[in-house]
């Protein structure tokens, strides 16, 4: 008699706390700190800087083995802006490039919606977070997958609008701080303040909206398929252990 196959563990979560050291703050104090002529240099400093958040890139997609559409926007984006200061191109094109980023990522989001895997499906409808498979078997029960259709067309609508609002904030501060001749320390003092000013200005708005989308999704979904939220919530998500296989 064959064995059934074992389920595959679940997807090991991302460490947000290593994100934000990784990302943000080592870069941040190396680009500010560490890119004179007594420690690296400019041009080694931003080097040294971006090292961090491609490593942890690497280091995350090893760990978590996933394919990860906005890991490797993310991952792209540093590269670019390396190559652009290294090249010490002018400052128009870094805010072109900040703007470019989440642009692509919200009219992907719109485009997904045609294929078989759109991208609000990883934003929202995760099945880290969500326990799709009772709330498809509600939607068979109820008869109300036109509903979800709409939901996920409304609520792709939201994110994109989210990151179409990001892509604004980031070229205009981008063009603010970016003032200092490419390839000096003042340089990539200004790249350090834009990473540390990016958080309040363009994540916590953006982020404000994503949450707006993710109430909205999870009201919706109420109403579609008539669970309560700790019924549409796996159990990890939920605060629940996972019953033991027997």
């Amino acid at each position: 008699m064959n064995e059934s196959p074992k389920p595959k563990p679940p997807l090991k979560r991302e460490n947000l706390f290593l994100n934000i050291i990784f990302n943000v703050v080592l870069p941040t104090m190396i680009l500010s700190w560490a890119s004179g002529d007594e420690w690296f240099g400019p041009t080694w400093g931003l080097v040294v800087a971006l090292l961090f958040p491609t490593s942890y890139g690497i280091m995350d997609f090893v760990k978590r083995r996933k394919y990860n559409f906005i890991s490797i926007i993310g991952f792209s984006s540093v590269l670019i802006t390396g190559g652009f200061a290294l090249l010490e191109l002018n400052a128009f094109w870094f805010a072109v490039k900040e703007a470019a980023i989440p642009a692509i990522i919200g009219f992907s989001v719109l485009l997904s919606m045609r294929t078989k895997m759109p991208l609000v499906k990883e934003f929202l409808y995760n099945p880290q977070i969500m326990n799709v498979e009772r709330i498809a078997a509600a939607l068979d029960e109820r008869q109300t997958h036109e509903s979800f259709t709409t939901l996920l067309w409304d609520s792709s609508r939201l994110l994109a609008a989210s990151f179409f609002i990001s892509s604004a904030l980031n070229y205009f501060l981008a063009r603010y701080l970016l003032v200092s001749p490419p390839g000096s320390e003042a340089f990539n003092g200004d790249l350090a303040k834009m990473q540390l000013w990016s958080w309040p200005v363009i994540v916590v708005p953006s982020m404000a909206m994503m949450m707006f989308a993710l109430w909205r999704f999870i009201k919706g979904l109420k109403t579609a398929t008539g669970l309560e939220l700790e019924e549409l919530l796996n159990e990890e998500a939920a605060g629940k252990k996972p019953a033991a296989s027997k």
